[in-house]
């Protein structure tokens, strides 16, 4: 930027050429970054996955357990223990058995102060044994963990799950070779009790007044190095997905994730990631398109900053988890199933690998990768394969605002010219005889200095008083669900549909912002305002990639062709076109969009009109969910849409409906 601001650049070769072919350049750069990053799907692209940590010794662990049977009549047990509550855990009868399995056995309460509506609270209870590490002095420690569904649950049981993890604390009592703490953790109201435990067990002191209230524990064991949540919905399962995606796109250690792999595959495991397995002929093209969707699944699923299973949670805290999902049902397409069923001796087995692996590690999970996506279950995309592709996607964006930089300085250079011809002109013949050539010319130029310099500033004033109106208005959507919910709340509505209705209604409202700063900012340009707009939305993306690059991709791969089209017109077909195109990247109608799309390839089947009833639903629970994440969990989602999108977008709307300039003409 300070070379193309130097006296000498302006008309210069760098400038002109931005000028006349900053377009087909940025929209070049674009196409060059999505195809770059679409083939990275293909095995030529992408890595085979290994292990870093040498510690782990997956090969050299021999499986020792056999109990399926103790497993199975534990879970008779508690399907009866479940009749007798229909709605609650069963606190007694887990805290009796880990109890006489040796265990140091507490419970945790917590409770939710519901942030949508006033008085409204829900208490849960966790419940968790400590195995105490003969081998150590409880420096450290792993956690094996499993959410309680009852069976009034919209989710699918995992009573298999919490059978099983009885089973394995019983052999895992047994054995002399623990070198750690293991914490065998039934948590109630699925993240909800996870976030209140793992709060609670780190000692965080929660917001006055809370939202969550995390209560205290009655003991800890050692720090926690890893950790592993069950999901395990029958006795006989199909395969098993591995879940990693974590809270705000956060991932655990790669060398965990091959880990489980790697042992899945030993005992025969059909495992998967996303559900889907590993296609037969990955070279090919429908080899190359099948990883493709499994990749932009990925994608797709840590964009949204909400963590896929339990485990999602540890990772804020430096902690590498993961989720092993026994799901029964067919594998989508890929390698053929290998036509057998997993069952509870089989997961047994794994987690018992996957234990006594971690137990063998000396110290926390650093030397593999924590920026990766994968395309399949044995191949991985590291940081330093994608950010190129991402590199060149968003690269359009500052090529935009050096472009329209240059723009604004020649402009005030053929300004200052025009300026200083115009005073040449109006020098009287009386001024002419009394003073010289040399000081005529520098009193010239001090005046075609000041002047060019006071609408400089005029310009940089307005664009400053746009860049503040808008971020004003990001802060007021940012609070704005509270106060909608409770303005609802007195005429009897729910909290959804009142959050629903008043971001819509602040929406339309922020539709008539540019009408109103047009009247207090005549003098901005708008070619400063959208340079300022490309080079706030660059350093978001840009520094957002090593936050949530899911998060940071997406938002690059729909606001950079917007920005590069959107640009005030005469003509009106292309201005309602434009404005048009601007409203489909509102913030708001992004959340309609995908989570329409996602009912839409969930419920293939469904009618027209039901359809269109599950996408109004979906956008609705969308838009609440982010809302209640953002207050309870931390999500960023909805954050970073009011504070960062939603100026980006005012600002650009504001772009769109600014008077047009004369065109330059570029020697």
């Amino acid at each position: 930027m300070g070379l193309l601001t130097d006296p000498g650049m302006e008309g210069g070769w760098l400038s002109n050429l931005l000028l006349a072919h900053e377009k087909t350049l940025s929209i070049l750069l674009y196409l060059v970054g999505v195809v770059w990053f679409l083939s990275l799907a293909h095995n030529s692209m992408n890595h085979e996955t290994y292990f870093s940590e040498n510690a782990l010794l997956p090969g050299l662990v021999h499986g020792e357990f056999m109990r399926e049977d103790r497993a199975n009549r534990y879970l008779q047990e508690l399907n009866k223990e479940t009749e007798k509550y229909s709605s609650t855990m069963p606190h007694a009868w887990l805290q009796a058995k880990m109890t006489q399995l040796g265990l140091d056995t507490y419970t945790h309460n917590f409770t939710l102060h519901y942030p949508m509506a006033a008085n409204r609270s829900f208490s849960g209870n966790n419940v968790y044994g400590i195995l105490r590490a003969v081998r150590g002095s409880s420096s450290e420690s792993i956690v094996l963990s499993a959410p309680y569904r009852p069976p009034r649950s919209v989710h699918p049981g995992n009573a298999p799950a919490v059978a099983l993890m009885l089973t394995l604390a019983q052999f895992f009592s047994e054995q002399l070779y623990w070198a750690k703490d293991i914490i065998f953790l039934v948590t109630e109201h699925e993240q909800l009790g996870m976030e209140a435990w793992l709060q609670s067990y780190h000692g965080t002191s929660p917001d006055q007044p809370p939202v969550l209230d995390y209560g205290r524990l009655p003991a800890r064991a050692g720090p926690i190095q890893a950790a592993v949540n069950l999901e395990i919905s029958d006795s006989a399962v199909s395969h098993v997905d591995i879940r990693h995606e974590g809270l705000n796109g956060q991932l655990p250690n790669l060398d965990l994730v091959n880990l489980v792999h790697r042992l899945c595959h030993r005992e025969s495991v059909d495992h998967t990631v996303k559900s889907r397995a590993d296609h037969p002929r990955p070279d090919t093209a429908a080899g190359w398109r099948y990883q493709l969707l499994t990749l932009l699944s990925s994608v797709a699923t840590q964009a949204t900053g909400v963590p896929s299973g339990n485990h999602g949670l540890f990772h804020r805290f430096g902690i590498a988890a993961v989720t092993v999902s026994g799901e029964r049902g067919p594998i989508q397409r890929g390698r053929r199933s290998s036509g057998r069923s997993a069952t509870l001796l089989h997961l047994g087995r794994v987690l018992e690998g996957t234990c006594r692996s971690l137990n063998n590690l000396l110290e926390r999970f650093h030397q593999s990768f924590f920026f990766y996506l994968l395309p399949a279950t044995s191949r991985y995309i590291s940081i330093g394969v994608y950010m190129p592709a991402f590199g060149a996607m968003g690269s359009c964006l500052l090529l935009g605002a050096l472009s329209l930089w240059c723009s604004c300085c020649l402009r005030l250079q053929l300004q200052q010219q025009g300026t200083a011809e115009q005073q040449n002109k109006c020098c009287s013949d009386e001024q002419e005889e009394s003073i010289d050539d040399k000081t005529k010319s520098k009193l010239s130029e001090n005046k075609v200095s000041t002047s060019t310099n006071e609408s400089g500033s005029e310009s940089l004033v307005g664009v400053a008083c746009v860049a503040l109106v808008c971020h004003s208005a990001g802060a007021i959507a940012s609070w704005w669900p509270r106060v909608a919910a409770g303005v609802g709340a007195t005429v009897a509505l729910s909290a959804e549909d009142s959050v629903c209705i008043g971001a819509l209604a602040l929406a339309l409202t922020l539709l008539r912002l540019p009408a109103a700063l047009s009247r207090g900012t005549a003098s901005c340009n708008w070619q400063v305002v959208k340079c300022a707009v490309q080079l706030e939305l660059a350093v978001l993306v840009f520094a957002g990639a090593l936050l949530n690059f899911s998060l940071a991709l997406v938002v690059t791969a729909v606001y950079a062709p917007v920005v590069i089209a959107v640009s005030p017109s005469t003509r009106r077909l292309s201005r309602w076109c434009k404005s048009l195109l601007l409203l489909l990247v509102h913030p708001l109608s992004l959340v309609i969009i995908f989570a329409s799309l996602d009912t839409v390839v969930n419920f293939p089947d469904e009618g027209v009109m039901e359809l269109l009833l599950r996408c109004v639903n979906a956008s609705k629970r969308a838009l609440m969910y982010s809302v209640v994440d953002s207050l309870v969990y931390g999500n960023w989602v909805y954050p970073v849409a009011c504070w960062c999108l939603m100026p980006v977008w005012l600002m650009l709307w504001h772009v769109q409906h600014s008077q047009p300039l004369p065109p330059l003409s570029v020697a």
